[in-house]
């Protein structure tokens, strides 16, 4: 009798074991993202993931690198319009009023951030307030990446524009900026500052846009350009930066940061997007100078100055609508990004979720605390379907204005041009795709 007993126990027992080994493990999540960050980027959006996925089993993602610009942007449109779209991408925030707008993204509630520990007040105002269309929020914002005026600490030094600590003087005014480049070309023989300026540069436009918004001018107003005269006067001093010989005309992207980084150039005015690369320079001794960074100068009114930003943004796939786990699987990869992004600040990217860009170690970590204040000053480019990064009328812009800084076109006639090829795409309704 006790050897039944004990034989009929141990047959329950071997029976609950193997249905508990006969348990089916919950399926891993799979989260496909669609990314255009290549490069150094790539590189340490590609260690973020890893990282992610190394941290837990639940959710596992993948990234594929799609080319930057707009075949990106058509590519996701399309895909997410027939139903194939990936689960998370990569975006501008200068694209949301046509991305949101034309019905690609999934709006994100308040209450889905909240279950992955994510607040709007987490993130700087300018940025939150970008990542949403009309009142919704479609986007997790990544970080702040400005336009900033790199210095050779040699260069400038010959030309008396260093203080007595090696840092740049002050500089305030467009006329106070004129004369620091002339000051260097003067003293060194070499130009007084670098940018891209041939056809197709993105560079001026975005320049150009900062000096529009330091002077409280709007590009565009209900439907109409709206600088008046001030359009062709900021584009003037610039114009004369290089008819003065102070800057060269005609440089694409890599010849004028080539130039800067050979040490051929006072100044350069870029992105900074550009930081890995002196750092780098500087870390294998090859820079072959000092070298410095500050916000764009104040040359009007205030320190306004272009920025875009990346984000994270979940395209709509109204054919296959996402399961609230799928969705909740997604924004624990965008929170564990957005808690972890000061390695992503090595990029030389402005962290917009505060408690990271605030942090002791944000604040000490060089160039970067150099710029560290620009997101209170950013502006995007206007709020329109045809607006953001490689959108249709930038496009446009870096067609013509480029014109008038190698005296092809006065300053007046390139932006005559580009109004008129533009006027027409503005008068467009916006597309719903």
């Amino acid at each position: 009798m006790g050897d039944t007993v004990r034989q009929r126990g141990l047959r329950l027992f071997l029976a609950a074991l193997l249905a508990m080994l006969c348990i089916p493990a919950l399926a891993q999540v799979e989260v496909r993202l669609w990314t255009l960050l290549s490069g150094g980027d790539g590189a340490r959006m590609a260690a973020l993931i890893s990282d992610f996925n190394a941290s837990q089993n639940e959710v596992r993602v993948t990234s594929t690198t799609l080319k930057w610009g707009e075949p990106f942007y058509t590519k996701l449109i399309t895909a997410t319009v027939v139903g194939a779209g990936p689960d998370l991408a990569t975006v501008h925030l200068s694209r949301m009023t046509n991305l949101a707008g034309g019905g690609v993204l999934r709006p994100i509630t308040p209450a889905e951030l909240a279950q992955v520990g994510l607040r709007g007040e987490d993130y700087f105002p300018r940025q939150w307030e970008k990542s949403q269309y009309q009142g919704r929020i479609y986007a997790v914002p990544l970080d702040v990446h400005p336009l900033v005026l790199y210095y050779n600490k040699n260069l400038v030094r010959r030309a008396d524009l260093l203080d007595a600590q090696g840092k740049l003087k002050p500089i305030e005014g467009i006329a106070a900026l004129t004369n620091a480049f002339r000051a260097v070309k003067e003293a060194t023989g070499k130009p007084g500052m670098t940018m891209e300026s041939s056809q197709s540069s993105f560079a001026l436009w975005r320049l150009w846009l900062s000096m529009l918004a330091q002077r409280q001018l709007k590009v565009i107003d209900n439907g109409r350009f709206a600088y008046g005269p001030a359009g062709a006067e900021c584009l003037s001093q610039i114009a004369g930066w290089f008819d003065r010989g102070y800057a060269q005309a005609g440089l694409d992207y890599a010849a004028s940061t080539s130039q800067f980084m050979g040490g051929n150039a006072g100044f350069m005015i870029n992105g900074v997007w550009e930081v890995p690369e002196v750092v780098r320079a500087t870390a294998r001794g090859t820079l072959g100078f000092e070298y410095g960074i500050v916000p764009l100068p104040r040359m009007y009114n205030d320190q306004s100055v272009w920025a875009d930003s990346h984000g994270f943004a979940i395209p709509v796939n109204e054919k296959h609508p996402m399961p609230p786990a799928k969705v909740r699987a997604v924004l624990r990869f965008v929170a564990y990004v957005s808690t972890h992004s000061l390695g992503w600040a090595e990029g030389g990217h402005i962290p917009a979720y505060r408690p990271v860009a605030e942090s002791p170690a944000a604040k000490a970590l060089m160039p970067n605390a150099l710029y560290a204040g620009v997101p209170a000053h950013v502006v995007y480019d206007p709020d329109g379907w045809y607006m953001g990064a490689a959108g249709p009328l930038e496009a446009m812009a870096s067609k013509f204005l480029p014109a008038a800084l190698s005296r092809q076109l006065t300053p007046a006639e390139a932006l005559g041009m580009f109004e008129k090829e533009a006027a027409r795409m503005v008068r467009k309704r916006p597309p719903r795709y």
